[in-house]
């Protein structure tokens, strides 16, 4: 049990700039935002004003309207991550942009799903999605979750799913449900690859295919490429992009290994 009461008002106003960070070019409503966050209109103006007085956000040039400032930027330079995610993985993602065409996501494991560390959505153009870093990605559901499954260790496989199973979600139902799991991992073993053709709900309008980053026998990661699923055809994907975010993975992997020893 917590120690400390939460502080309710702190948690919407994050909730509040969560959902600004998601929103297109930063811009959104108190109306979008009191639906997107389930905050009654009239809180949501409060809270949006104090975060206009603190400098984050910004009246817009309509009634109602708020965008992002510079100063949320100021809430991630005290963040200490793995060097290699910025000095390795960021600069080959965004250099692979024109040959992938459609935005990746770099992912590492952390609390039984994988997180989005780093993505390519704020340099591709075809990008739909805003403000994905972050983001957990559920490793049954999803073709990055799938590819790291499939190349974890026996050990490691094991402690996710213990931890996974005692969830009162889709998520532990699986866990639970080991012979699925098995299932799901020979068939992206057998395949070479993580793909989801809208199974995780969330996404249901995207597909996605990902592969593991492994630096020598170390499981670093999982990267994939996401695109709208009537955007895509099965040849096209396995033809074309496929193989680039493999050799784009390839390279990553190489890179980082002195970085990881």
């Amino acid at each position: 049990m917590n120690d400390y009461k939460d502080v309710r008002s702190l948690s919407r106003g994050l909730a509040l700039l969560q959902a600004m960070n998601r929103a297109p070019g930063g811009i959104a409503s108190t109306s979008a935002l009191a639906q997107a966050c389930g905050i009654h209109r009239t809180t949501v103006k409060r809270l949006m004003e104090t975060l206009r007085a603190e400098g984050y956000v910004r009246r817009g040039e309509k009634d109602g309207q708020y965008y992002l400032t510079f100063a949320v930027r100021s809430l991630s330079e005290g963040l200490v991550d793995d060097a290699w995610v910025e000095q390795v993985a960021l600069p080959l993602m965004r250099a692979a942009v024109p040959e992938l065409l459609w935005p990746c996501d770099l992912g590492t494991v952390e609390g039984g799903f994988m997180v989005v560390r780093e993505s390519t959505h704020r340099f591709s153009r075809l990008s739909q999605h805003r403000g994905m870093i972050g983001e957990k990605l559920p490793l049954f559901f999803t073709a990055m979750g799938r590819a790291y499954l499939a190349s974890c260790s026996s050990d490691e496989k094991e402690g996710l799913l213990s931890l996974l199973a005692q969830r009162d979600d889709a998520t532990g139902a699986m866990a639970r449900d080991r012979a699925a799991v098995e299932r799901l991992i020979d068939e992206t073993r057998q395949r070479g690859y993580g793909i989801s053709d809208g199974d995780w709900h969330q996404q249901a309008p995207f597909g996605a295919v990902a592969v593991p980053l492994k630096s020598g026998r170390r499981l670093i990661g999982g990267l994939n490429l996401v695109f709208p699923k009537t955007a895509v055809v099965k040849e096209e994907l396995l033809e074309r992009y496929l193989p680039r975010l493999k050799k784009l993975a390839v390279r990553m992997c190489k890179d980082v290994a002195p970085w990881l020893d």
